[in-house]
């Protein structure tokens, strides 16, 4: 531990691990079971519970509270924990949970994720890489979201549900089913909107595997197919085009079934 880095007012308890380079600010409360690792920087009030371990370069601000105990009256005070990656960003009044036995024993959370202000992530939630979770975006238990995924404001995700790697969610979306890969979720009846056509240009897909996506999208949301037809057309896409057999591959993953 250095001094200078961390503030007098900060109570921490002796078995935390906390990298030399780590920046503790006033108020801090780390508790028990608790690894920060090097060049992460906790703003003042924060509070880390744990069993939790956090990542190089994640910088957390006042008032969040991370790896609490899950809000689960199955939980009897088993030894769970929270697994956050590098370089994230969890501002204001963030609450990450940490998980259940029932759930595996863990809440994770990927690399440069940007984590605004009231978000809640539950117990046992998996959240990739590169994901944006705007004000106040809520996941229940049991909830995985994919690499580049962005919840738009008030986004509520029910338990189990699962979201595909590119989707978008418009503001105050209300998932309770599986998001495909690529699909747009928005409106007043949160309902499938189109595909993150913007999202996969800024990521280098080009015009073609866009289009390709687009059509894929018709024939699983446009087309009048049932999804069994559906699956089965997208079949002979996926095999000369990896993006369609990533879809095709989320689907099979489906266990709530998409929101359609």
């Amino acid at each position: 531990m250095s001094k200078p880095n961390i503030h007098p007012s900060a109570i921490i308890d002796a078995s935390a691990q906390i990298d030399a380079s780590a920046k503790i600010g006033p108020y801090c409360v780390i508790g028990p079971h608790v690894s920060i690792a090097a060049d992460c920087e906790l703003h003042s009030h924060v509070v880390v519970d744990g069993p939790t371990q956090i990542g190089e370069r994640t910088r957390i601000w006042p008032f969040a509270s991370i790896g609490a105990a899950p809000q689960d009256k199955k939980f009897k005070d088993e030894p769970t924990r929270l697994l956050i990656g590098t370089d994230n960003t969890i501002r204001e009044s963030v609450t990450i949970n940490r998980g259940t036995v029932q759930g595996g024993g863990e809440t994770r959370i990927g690399n440069d994720n940007w984590i605004m202000a009231y978000v809640h992530i539950a117990h046992d939630c998996i959240v990739g890489n590169h994901t944006i979770f705007a004000n106040n975006a809520t996941l229940a238990g049991h909830v995985i979201i994919e690499d580049w995924v962005i919840l738009g404001g008030a986004t509520l995700v029910h338990q189990f549900c699962r979201i595909g790697a590119h989707a978008f969610t418009g503001m105050a979306a209300k998932i309770n089913g599986d998001v495909p890969p690529y699909v747009v979720i928005a409106g007043e009846m949160s309902a499938p909107r189109g595909i993150n056509s913007e999202g996969l240009k800024r990521r280098g897909f080009s015009s073609e595997q866009v289009m390709a996506i687009k059509r894929a999208y018709k024939t699983l949301y446009q087309s009048d197919l049932s999804l069994a037809d559906a699956r089965a057309k997208l079949a002979e896409s996926a095999e000369s085009d990896p993006n369609i057999a990533a879809l095709l591959n989320y689907l099979a993953l489906s266990e709530r079934g998409i929101q359609r």
